[in-house]
């Protein structure tokens, strides 16, 4: 599945409750979306989050549903074939080895 980072930029400090996370998981699982992972800014107003998703689409979807902006909805992939991997490993929940 395609792999997409999204850029959002809040109007004040990203403060999510568990609930908040539960209901956009759910939305996104409606889309056919699932987050990976997430950098937030040191001034805790935009993140970068790396999903899957069918399409940048789905993306929009889940964001407009959630009620979160989606600034940009980039495709990307590993950055060399070897990472991919990495990749599947870290969204499956295994830790890689040392190395």
């Amino acid at each position: 599945m395609p792999l997409y980072v999204i850029e959002r930029t809040f109007p004040e400090d990203v403060d999510l409750s568990g609930e908040d996370v539960r209901l956009i998981d759910e939305i996104n699982a409606d889309e056919g979306v699932r987050w990976l992972f997430s950098f937030l800014s040191a001034d805790r107003r935009k993140t970068y989050c790396l999903y899957e998703a069918p399409s940048a689409e789905a993306i929009v979807a889940a964001a407009r549903r959630a009620n979160v902006p989606a600034d940009e909805v980039i495709e990307v992939g590993p950055a060399a074939p070897e990472l991919a991997g990495r990749l599947a490993d870290y969204a499956a929940g295994v830790k890689p080895a040392a190395g």
